[in-house]
């Protein structure tokens, strides 16, 4: 046992002790107290001031509306002015430019008809036959002409487009059947893919955005078939056109009469139904997952909203009709287009030719809308025989079977392989350009900021390199999530900017091959840095979906594409001025040595890369890896897995991929080249579709681990 004297001091010493220890605990001031809780968490990217999830979307909309804003001052400058002519020309004009060569009338080649039968009943007479739109391409009509015995001919004609439907349908079937019982002819004819007869290459998104690459609208392919339609009209002697042609149609049948009234002027009186409201509503505001041939590139930006296309059909008498239910087109839209477009013909001096309907149904074309157009057809067309419009009712009327309709078109022309012969024709007849004139023009750079804006986070020390998130911000409204992986080295180090379209973070996380790149587990140097980053859209940046995503046909990306190129700055051209921000602020950081810079990516990241590299040759090198090896694969493969995204509009008009590589002056590499399914070219193919890898600065490889050796081989040294 402890001797009593013993345990005393011990307890004394004890009691001492705990003193001194109250007493520092109680001398440490406020300000150097602390708990575990208080401490901050900082790994993890910076915490970004705008919704990445919709920033896009955002922009896109923003920019749509300010050009929007631009167009409609153009358009009351114009009646203002009395200066509407010039203005309307030029509408006209941007139009006929974005269709392309399309001919018809008197310079039209032939249209090769070719009737396929006859089917006459008590009220009317059905005649099917095939006519050529384009070479090779068939408009299956179905002309519904009247009774000869009530209404002796010639008769006066209505052309009825039909929308994203069959021709088949009871709301083109019955106003067909109505207008011949009512003494006029009245053709229909089914518009390229939908639920008709012409499958096969014309699929509206997968073969639509195709027509992007070569510059032209895949609208082109359903208003011509509409103005051939009149051409065929013209032949016949029961018709007469002396007065001129009406032309009605539904929902993506309006959109036809629309245009088609603009550029033909037999068109004397045009009814659209449920189609037109001012964009900044639809498919803008409500993100309405669109059809590429309603948004043809620059569309917004050359005057191509509804309103100026309605506005720019005077003194063409125009019927608008909408549905007070339209769950699409919301009829408080439809007023308000209306009311802008009754303001301009009234200015023009021909207010009398601008009327509007709200009927009192939904998204369809009625009896009402029919006896409405009839009677405008009287007012405007007018015949010399006067009769009084009947009032039918939907049984009064019987629908025919669709294969009384039917004319077994050829499917050989369509739009997939018209658009791939134009495709096909550029790449034989393109002319060596400047490339980066070139790609400046299609990339809109005058658009690109001087200087970038960054936020950084606390770098964080992960063993030989500082990792550090970054948000860049190229411009208002846009922050691109950044990860900076650099050595802890006194002197600045080499650095590989690199884009993925798959995110930044993929080819880091669990040593994947930008871990070898900077030799991050390495304990001796040398070591490099990465610059990884989410370009818009991308990554932490990707959309959210949107409510009319649910739909089948919907989608984000289509909506991003599409709306993009309607604005004239398609996200293509968006993600290509993000990369050269990038590059300029990877220049800023003084632990990178600018003369050490290698810029290279991954899917449509390494043709970011490679047009960088055209426009910035003082670069150690560039890589593109499983990228896509062309932009005509994509006009020319029966199939492709690609985003509408990488259709970049108009670019085979100026050069394709393979045209970079060879521009590009510094070392360059290929890395498992795509095709239009995503799949790996042969050596054969690739030598063939790039001839600049003959050159002893380019070279094709397929292993990841030859990839790093020729990052390596660039950064590891300083330029000559």
């Amino acid at each position: 046992m402890m001797k009593e004297s013993v345990k005393r001091d011990w307890v004394f010493a004890l009691f001492l002790t705990l003193m001194q220890v109250s007493v520092s605990i109680a001398q440490i001031s406020p300000e150097s107290a602390r708990t575990y809780s208080e401490l901050s968490f900082t790994v993890g990217p910076v915490v970004p001031k705008v919704d990445l999830r919709s920033m896009v979307r955002e922009k896109i909309f923003r920019e749509s509306c300010r050009e929007l804003d631009l167009s409609f001052a153009r358009r009351q400058q114009a009646f203002i002015d009395h200066a509407w002519h010039e203005w309307q020309a030029g509408v006209r004009q941007a139009l006929h430019d974005r269709y392309g060569e399309m001919r018809w009338g008197a310079d039209a080649p032939p249209l090769n008809v070719r009737p396929v039968s006859t089917h006459i009943f008590d009220d009317f007479v059905v005649e099917n036959v095939l006519f050529e739109s384009f070479p090779g391409w068939d408009v299956n009509g179905s002309l519904f002409l009247p009774n000869p015995e009530r209404f002796p001919p010639p008769w006066r004609a209505i052309v009825i487009p039909v929308g994203h439907s069959s021709k088949t349908r009871r709301h083109y079937q019955i106003p067909a059947q109505a207008f011949a019982r009512m003494g006029f002819a009245a053709i229909l004819f089914d518009p390229p893919g939908m639920a008709g007869e012409k499958q096969g290459g014309n699929d509206h998104f997968v073969d639509g955005v195709r027509t992007y690459l070569t510059g032209y609208s895949a609208n082109r392919y359903f208003v011509m078939d509409a103005i051939r339609c009149i051409d065929y009209l013209a032949q016949r002697s029961d018709i007469d056109l002396s007065g001129g042609v009406g032309m009605t149609g539904v929902s993506g049948g309006g959109t036809t009469t629309i245009a088609a009234t603009l550029l033909d002027s037999r068109i004397r009186a045009a009814a659209p139904a449920c189609c037109a409201v001012p964009a900044a509503y639809h498919p803008l505001q409500d993100a309405y997952s669109p059809c590429a041939e309603t948004l043809a590139a620059s569309k917004y930006s050359q005057g191509g909203d509804q309103i100026d296309l309605l506005s720019a059909a005077l003194p063409t008498p125009v019927l608008l009709m909408a549905g007070e239910k339209d769950e699409v087109f919301k009829i408080e839209w439809g007023y308000e287009i209306a009311d802008q477009v009754r303001q301009a013909y009234a200015m023009a001096g021909v207010g009398d030719r601008f009327d509007f309907y709200a009927d009192p149904g939904g998204h369809d074309y009625t009896l009402a809308m029919v006896e409405r157009f009839a009677a405008w057809m009287d007012r405007w067309i007018p015949s010399d025989r006067a009769r009084q419009l009947p009032e039918w009712r939907e049984d009064d009327f019987e629908m025919l079977p669709d294969s009384l309709l039917f004319c077994y078109p050829n499917l050989d022309g369509n739009i997939y392989s018209l658009n791939a012969e134009i495709a096909h024709k550029l790449g034989k007849s393109r002319q060596q350009v400047d490339l980066s004139q070139a790609i400046g023009k299609l990339a809109r750079l005058e658009k690109r900021q001087a200087t970038i804006q960054s936020r950084v986070g606390v770098p964080q020390q992960a063993w030989v390199h500082w990792v550090e998130e970054v948000a860049l911000i190229p411009e208002s409204g846009i922050e691109l999530p950044a990860t900076f992986v650099y050595p802890m080295a006194d002197e600045p180090s080499g650095c590989l900017l690199y884009f993925d379209d798959r995110g930044r973070w993929t080819d880091l996380q669990q040593q994947g091959f930008l871990a070898d790149v900077v030799r991050f587990l390495d304990r001796q140097p040398p070591w490099n840095a990465v610059l990884s980053v989410d370009l818009r859209g991308w990554g932490d940046g990707t959309p959210a979906n949107g409510p009319y995503e649910i739909a089948s046909w919907g989608h984000r990306e289509r909506w991003i594409a599409y709306v993009s190129a309607a604005m004239g700055d398609p996200i293509f051209a968006m993600r290509l001025r993000d990369g050269l921000a990038a590059l300029d602020y990877l220049r800023s950081r003084a632990e990178i040595d600018p003369d050490r810079i290698v810029v290279g990516g991954t899917g449509m990241g390494g043709i970011v890369a490679l047009h960088i590299a055209v426009l910035e040759p003082d670069l150690a090198g560039v890589f593109c890896r499983n990228g896509l090896a062309a932009f005509e694969l994509l006009a020319v493969a029966p199939e492709y897995r690609w985003s509408p995204e990488a259709f970049f509009p108009g670019v085979l008009q100026h050069y394709d991929i393979p045209d970079l590589l060879a521009a590009v002056d510094r070392p360059a590499v290929l890395v498992r080249p795509l095709d239009a399914m995503k799949k790996p070219l042969s050596p054969d193919r690739v030598e063939h579709l790039f001839p600049a890898l003959q050159k002893p600065d380019k070279q094709s490889i397929s292993a990841d681990s030859a990839l790093v050796d020729f990052i390596h081989s660039r950064l590891f040294r300083r330029l000559d």
